[in-house]
């Protein structure tokens, strides 16, 4: 069976969360096709999350916004053209595409890969240019249960989940200067993520600041805030309102680093967004809230400890909530601070 592909073909262009939650995938292929070559289809801004990973060969790069731009954009489409001759070159025998999109499914389909692979997701047709379709049932409620049908369905013997984010020596030492500077110890800090790419995503500043100031004051945290620049002015709102110092990481961390701000907290508290799920592939005593993104679906795979959420247990497969009860501002700060010291007091 191990020798059953020679060039596979991985499809999971973005976003951070996603692209984190489809590690398992990528290692499950290593293990249960050694030989073979693995190269990932990925948008620029997250390829670093990915470079050097063990279990990869190579790395084709997928520009969306700027292909985006090819029906009338002569170099966006001398850039569509050269995409597609280089998925050609791959000769790839095993596509899978995670993304489960019809641009995605399409890009499959044009390599000129003969078998495969994807979910059938609601509102695409992305599954007619699969050879293999794997509709979703309402016991693989996990993205990445449904994942590992979808592996399974390739011939792939090993589906255990496994998240590896190998630790980059020129990374650790920028965070290792970055917070010296900062004058915060490795371990003993607590790192707030309060933004995320959709506002209705967001806990409240106000609420995130008195977390801060109990996790100081109670517990002798330093407390820092990461996430993109955009987000910086969000993390300044919140440190005006807490009285212990924030130290605004924003814009300042290149993914990698990041990566080893996180694997080096002793507690993050997220959002549901893409640095919280690095958090939460990393093992690290999390809390992550979830509003009408589901959390049977996306959440910590396999550490429901770590979700605050309303009615987490009767969402099914649903990916999004229409429900107004299941909005952030419906989290109270009690219910968020009690799941951080049962974090911290799990930690020994």
């Amino acid at each position: 069976m191990s020798e059953l592909y020679r060039n596979i073909l991985l499809v999971k262009p973005s976003s951070l969360g996603d692209i984190v939650m489809a590690l398992p995938a990528l290692s499950s292929l290593r293990r249960s096709f050694p030989h073979a070559r693995i190269t990932w289809l990925v948008r620029p801004e997250f390829a670093p999350i990915i470079e050097g990973h063990p279990h990869l060969d190579e790395i084709i790069l997928f520009d969306r916004k700027f292909l985006g731009k090819a029906w009338w954009n002569p170099a966006a489409f001398g850039q569509l053209l050269d995409l597609i001759r280089r998925l050609h070159r791959g000769r790839f025998d095993a596509a899978l595409d995670l993304q489960g999109l019809f641009r995605t499914a399409s890009l499959a389909w044009l390599s000129g890969c003969t078998r495969r692979f994807g979910p059938i997701w609601r509102h695409e047709f992305a599954h007619w240019f699969y050879t293999t379709a794997v509709p979703p049932r309402a016991e693989w409620v996990h993205v990445i249960d449904y994942y590992r049908k979808l592996l399974e369905a390739m011939g792939a013997s090993d589906l255990g989940v496994e998240f590896v984010l190998p630790e980059k020596p020129a990374a650790t030492t920028a965070v290792r200067e970055l917070l010296s500077q900062q004058k915060i110890d490795a371990g003993r800090y607590a790192v707030i993520i309060p933004g995320s790419a959709q506002v209705s995503k967001c806990w409240p500043a106000d609420r995130f600041a008195a977390l801060a100031d109990r996790l100081a004051t109670e517990h002798g945290l330093a407390v820092l805030a990461t996430g993109g620049k955009s987000e910086s002015p969000m993390i300044e709102q919140i440190r005006s309102l807490a009285k212990c110092p924030i130290a605004n990481l924003a814009g300042r961390t290149s993914l990698p680093e990041l990566v080893e701000v996180l694997r080096r907290a002793k507690l993050v508290v997220s959002n549901d967004t893409g640095p919280g799920h690095i958090a939460a592939a990393l093992g690290r005593p999390l809390v992550m809230m979830f509003s009408w993104s589901n959390p049977l679906r996306v959440g910590p795979y396999g550490r429901p400890e770590c979700v605050v959420a309303k009615d987490t247990a009767s969402r099914g497969l649903a990916i999004k909530s229409h429900n107004p009860t299941h909005a952030i501002q419906h989290i109270a700060f009690d219910e968020v601070y009690a799941r951080a010291i049962e974090q911290l007091t799990g930690q020994g």
